[in-house]
């Protein structure tokens, strides 16, 4: 939690009358002196005692991992100096979090293997080129050019067993042959990596406290251990969000920071115009056009007395954490509220179904984040008694 200072800025204590100065004795002025040096000297124990020392902080990340994980100092340094990075509380309950995600998406495996990551990767390349017009056999005589280590690219594309090796083989595809700048542009096709999976180009705009060198770029740090984890990290926690449990911000990590938020309030939207909604957490669609939850706040805005202006700022707060203040989002959940008679959840598990070259079952975002809470669950089942209390799980507040 922040320091009272922070959460109430301004607050004053009222004024005092003015009382007739005395003068202090020395007896008085020793006294005084020795109450202000324990007061000093409690404060800096509080300070020092509110946030853990690096070494215990180690101690309960190696007592969390798994036992047979190699390297597992290793993997405690590079997570606890993301938490001391980001300056997220360095407690069981948001390292468990962590390494539910990182569990989940790549067991423990920096450069995790992907199955059949060749034929997937050969079939966008063709993909692609049908959409620009290429033909395919072009494509074909282009991928036999030798790449920079001397192996042809369809060699290199089809031996690809990780998301970095397929990466590395695209930037070179992509700087030395014309025909992968026309295919691709600047646009590297993988777009995901490491061991928590996380977005290059989230990393990209999130990369201004990254606490290590950058020689060879973000996309290189996110395939990297140290700096997978950075990232993932940072996507999973470093936000503020009303959760009271971390199923949501497992759910958020897989659809988008405070989807599982926006998808509360399209569910309290929904019940208070009658207007069905997909709960998929988007309050605005990406091409600009007007979606369904834009429409329906709008058939609502005369009856809550809000302009279309004052709507559409508010719900270009879904990808912040403003949303919740805003005049449309407590009007909404307070007239839904009414009419269904009871209180209405603040965070629900958007419904998404996944989809993607590497997916090849039906999944869905409830799926993933209720598959990272089990391993939420198992992982706090390890952690010392008091390790983590609600008075220490807190995170970064709006």
């Amino acid at each position: 939690m922040r320091p009272v200072a922070e959460q109430f800025p301004g607050t004053s204590l009222p004024r005092q009358t003015a009382a007739p100065r005395r003068a202090l004795g020395p007896a008085l002025w020793a006294g005084l002196a020795l109450l202000l040096a324990g007061c000093a000297a409690d404060e800096s124990q509080r300070s020092a005692s509110a946030w853990p020392r690096p070494q215990d902080s180690r101690a309960l990340l190696l007592q969390l991992l798994p036992a047979q994980l190699p390297d597992r100092a290793g993997w405690a340094t590079d997570i606890y100096a993301a938490f001391s990075a980001l300056q997220i509380p360095p407690n069981a309950y948001n390292f468990c979090a962590a390494l539910a995600v990182t569990e989940q998406e790549s067991g423990f495996q920096a450069d995790p293997a992907v199955p059949n990551l060749g034929a997937i990767a050969r079939k966008e390349i063709d993909e692609r080129a049908g959409r620009v017009g290429v033909p395919s056999l072009l494509v074909s005589a282009a991928l036999q050019l030798p790449s920079s280590d001397g192996r042809s690219y369809a060699e290199r594309i089809e031996k690809a067993r990780t998301e970095r090796q397929l990466s590395d083989t695209f930037e070179d595809l992509i700087e030395r042959v014309p025909l992968g700048q026309r295919l691709f542009g600047k646009l590297n096709p993988v777009r995901t990596g490491g061991p928590m999976q996380v977005s290059v180009a989230w990393a990209e705009q999130h990369a201004e406290r990254y606490p290590y060198p950058l020689d060879g770029g973000v996309r290189d740090a996110v395939f990297s251990r140290r700096g997978g984890l950075y990232f993932g990290i940072a996507h999973l926690l470093d936000y503020a969000a009303p959760y009271d449990r971390p199923l949501y911000r497992f759910a958020d990590f897989n659809a988008g920071r405070w989807a599982s938020r926006n998808a509360a309030f399209q569910q309290a939207l929904s019940a208070a115009s009658g207007i069905p909604l997909d709960p998929d957490g988007d309050l605005l669609r990406g091409d600009g056009q007007r979606g369904a939850t834009e429409a329906a706040a709008l058939a609502m805005a005369p009856r809550l007395g809000l302009g279309e202006a004052e709507v559409r700022r508010a719900l270009e707060q879904g990808n912040e954490a403003g949303l919740e203040r805003s005049a449309l989002y407590r009007q909404v959940f307070s007239l839904a509220e009414r009419q269904q008679g009871r209180a209405l959840p603040r965070a629900v598990l958007p419904k998404i179904a996944l989809s993607g070259p590497k997916i090849s079952r039906p999944l869905s975002t409830q799926w993933f984040a209720e598959r990272v809470q089990q391993r939420w669950q198992r992982c706090m089942a390890r952690a010392p008694a008091g390790a983590s209390s609600p008075s220490t799980a807190s995170l970064p507040e709006p």
